[in-house]
């Protein structure tokens, strides 16, 4: 008897959904930061849940063809990835992690100082 499915598996690292990727030196480190849209327009800014990326936090609004849609005609769209959590990052190690909630916000204000 052959095995059928209806569910479909999905490489999330292997998807380009358009977006161009910006790697943002801070005092922290190196940032991945992916921006989407013209960046003339306001800015959308995310920031994943602990241990997501921009991918897998916020798939279900992003990958929603309608709301993708009109968030692009309307802002520019920029996924802040925190330390170690970028798409292809190596494995964090519980000594290499240090920052606080502070020095994570710090980095973002960096970043967004970056884009101006």
């Amino acid at each position: 008897m052959e095995f059928s499915s209806d569910s479909v598996s999905i490489d999330m690292e292997t998807i380009s959904l358009g977006g161009k990727e910006y790697l943002v030196k801070t005092r922290l480190g190196t940032v991945s930061v992916v921006v989407f849209g013209d960046q003339d327009k306001p800015a959308l800014v995310t920031y994943p849940d602990l241990a997501l990326n921009h991918i897998s936090c916020f798939q279900g609004l992003f990958f929603s063809p309608e709301a993708s849609s009109l968030l692009l005609h309307n802002f520019c769209i920029y996924h802040i990835s925190p330390p170690g959590h970028e798409l292809g990052a190596a494995p964090i190690v519980s000594d290499d992690f240090s920052s606080s909630v502070d020095d994570l916000a710090d980095q973002i204000v960096e970043v967004l100082n970056f884009f101006g």
